[in-house]
């Protein structure tokens, strides 16, 4: 739990720094600054995507995730926590809006929105990935290399966060309970169960969430608005689909 801890104190100091520079840096320098961490977590997306042995598990597991996330809404649960931690802790009293059909743009943003937006699109970045997954369980397993995982992907949420919290404000700070609630799990997954964790499950996890920060890489830059948060669920069915193949017998990297 050491990295989670760590990740969750470099955020919360780049996210003050953000906040409190924000108002110094140009709209202009912070639209920059956004879009050139959407090149990079597009770019991070791509190479883990290619981490699959069987591109059909990937595909599978964001169909099947993605049908699961619409239903259960995770995207407006997302965005329900968000408003309410907004109302409670930013004091902002303005009308609710669906922050999926809002410009990008925090300058284009009223309070309420600017606080979602930087809430869930933040909550996504520092909690899908590889060294978030890889780093967590290896860290509550108690291995060396996780916790140094976490160190690298701490300094780099650190740097993150002070430009998310110098474009959306506060929401970003609370991104913080996410980072906690998120790698504190995965790491009492790891102390349970991370040793039954295959290479093959933990390549097509990784695969499959590179493909989910290609989808947030667009949002980041403001391309499209993808309810990436809806297909969460095709991390967990990733290496489920693995277990699945062995237990049948199922030879699912026929050309490797």
């Amino acid at each position: 739990m050491g990295g989670t801890i760590l990740n969750a104190i470099t955020v919360l100091i780049g996210s003050v720094l953000g906040m409190l520079i924000g108002d110094r840096l140009p709209a202009r320098v912070r639209e920059t600054v956004v879009f050139g961490l959407g090149l990079v977590t597009l770019t991070v997306g791509i190479g883990n995507a290619q981490a699959s042995g069987n591109i059909v598990i990937p595909l599978l597991s964001i169909a099947l995730g993605g049908m699961l996330g619409e239903l259960l809404r995770i995207d407006l649960g997302l965005d329900a926590l968000g408003g309410w931690l907004q109302s409670r802790f930013s004091g902002g009293a303005q009308t609710a809006t669906n922050t999926q059909h809002n410009d990008a743009q925090p300058e284009h943003m009223d309070a309420r929105a600017r606080f979602i937006t930087g809430f869930v699109t933040a909550s996504l970045l520092f909690c899908i990935g590889p060294l978030t997954i890889l780093g967590s369980i290896q860290d509550g397993m108690g291995l060396p290399i996780g916790y140094q995982q976490l160190v690298i992907k701490s300094v780099l949420d650190g740097f993150a966060a002070l430009a998310f919290a110098a474009s959306f404000g506060l929401g970003v700070v609370f991104t913080v309970l996410t980072i906690i609630v998120v790698q504190g799990s995965l790491a009492v997954l790891g102390m349970i169960a991370g040793q039954f964790m295959t290479d093959p499950m933990v390549a097509e996890m990784t695969a499959t969430g590179g493909m989910l920060l290609i989808g947030l890489a667009l949002m980041l830059m403001d391309i499209k608005r993808p309810r990436v948060a809806n297909l969460l669920p095709a991390l967990l069915i990733a290496p489920l689909i693995v277990v699945i193949g062995a237990a049948l017998g199922i030879d699912l990297y026929p050309f490797s």
